[in-house]
């Protein structure tokens, strides 16, 4: 329960745009990347020197995020900033979006998995009928981490080992509502009407997706882990009564909170990769007593646990195959 409870309030953060070593020569990318929380950590990494691609579905939004970033560090020194656009709610445009990265940069360093959808006007889905809110944090991201590896092997080749990473973005949800065992499959499978229980199930299934990727690239140096970036004031809210919104706010930190949590998450030397497949919390700590229910979730059924990671990849593999 104290690791709930410091969720909400957490500890001053460890890493942030004060203390980041110079990124000159790193190739970051972020979905979501020209508002909120990955606004902030673009602009964060952008300072520090880095080469930032900002990933998602409007070029005119990313555009206007690049020049207000550009016009607050003008001549600075700073990196470099590039749009990349990404449909996630598209499966059928990702492989493109992917080529069309690769055409540009030879290696990724880290990848984070930023941009998610919460609520949503009644009746919304993805281009290929997925419910919108598992299609958008979970199918899209698995599809396109999945067709980017290659850029992020390369970058592991060449890198000290765990400095390579994928970051996926989970929610305090997961420890508050989950239900025993992370999710139900049926609900995978047969959405919920209830957009919340579909919320809560992608951000478990993000942290699946995070402990299963991890599996299939430590050998290669990579990192692949999940974070609750924390409860913020961010427009992923948009869609959420304003009621909610109103005692929401009364818990919630501005987004450069929650950049620092995923700053943590994405270059911590804290971090190695021992702790693939992990959980950071806010403002950039490892979990320190995660529920048990949901480490056996993450264990493979011959390990002793109860598969139901694994069952979450394999329906994303199954729903993405013919896109890959």
């Amino acid at each position: 329960m104290s690791a709930f409870f410091s969720q909400i309030y957490p500890p001053c953060p460890a890493l942030t745009e004060k203390n980041l070593p110079n990124q000159k020569g790193k190739v970051f990318l972020i979905t979501g990347g020209y508002s909120g929380i990955g606004y902030q950590l673009a602009e964060m990494l952008y300072k520090a020197g880095g080469k930032v691609y900002i990933a998602g579905r409007s070029e005119e939004k990313a555009l206007k995020a690049i020049e207000e970033i550009k016009s607050s560090t003008a001549g600075d020194g700073s990196g470099e900033l590039e749009f990349l656009l990404l449909r996630l709610g598209d499966l059928s445009s990702i492989k493109s979006s992917v080529e069309e990265f690769q055409r540009r940069e030879s290696h990724l360093h880290v990848l984070w998995n930023n941009a998610g959808r919460c609520m949503y006007p009644e009746g919304e889905k993805t281009v290929q009928g997925h419910d919108v809110i598992l299609g958008t944090n979970c199918l899209g991201p698995y599809l396109f981490t999945w067709l980017i590896l290659p850029s992020l092997q390369a970058a592991a080749k060449m890198s000290p080992r765990g400095t390579v990473r994928i970051v996926w973005s989970s929610s305090i949800v997961v420890d508050a509502s989950a239900p025993t065992n992370g999710v139900i499959m049926s609900e995978i499978t047969s959405p919920s009407k209830k957009q919340t229980r579909n919320y809560v199930n992608s951000k478990t299934g993000n942290w699946f997706l995070a402990s299963q990727f991890g599996r299939r690239v430590s050998q290669d140096g990579i990192i692949s882990l999940t974070q609750n970036p924390g409860n913020l004031k961010t427009n992923i809210m948009r869609n959420v009564p304003k009621w909610v919104t109103v005692i929401a706010r009364l818990l919630m930190w501005d987004a450069q909170y929650g950049a620092y949590t995923e700053l943590y998450a994405g270059l911590s030397s804290e971090i190695t990769v021992e702790d693939n497949g992990g959980y950071i919390i806010p403002w950039g700590r490892k979990h320190p007593n995660i529920r048990k229910d949901l480490l056996n979730a993450l264990e493979n059924e011959e390990n002793g646990g109860v598969g139901v990671a694994e069952k979450f990849w394999e329906w994303c593999e199954r729903e993405t195959m013919q896109f890959k």
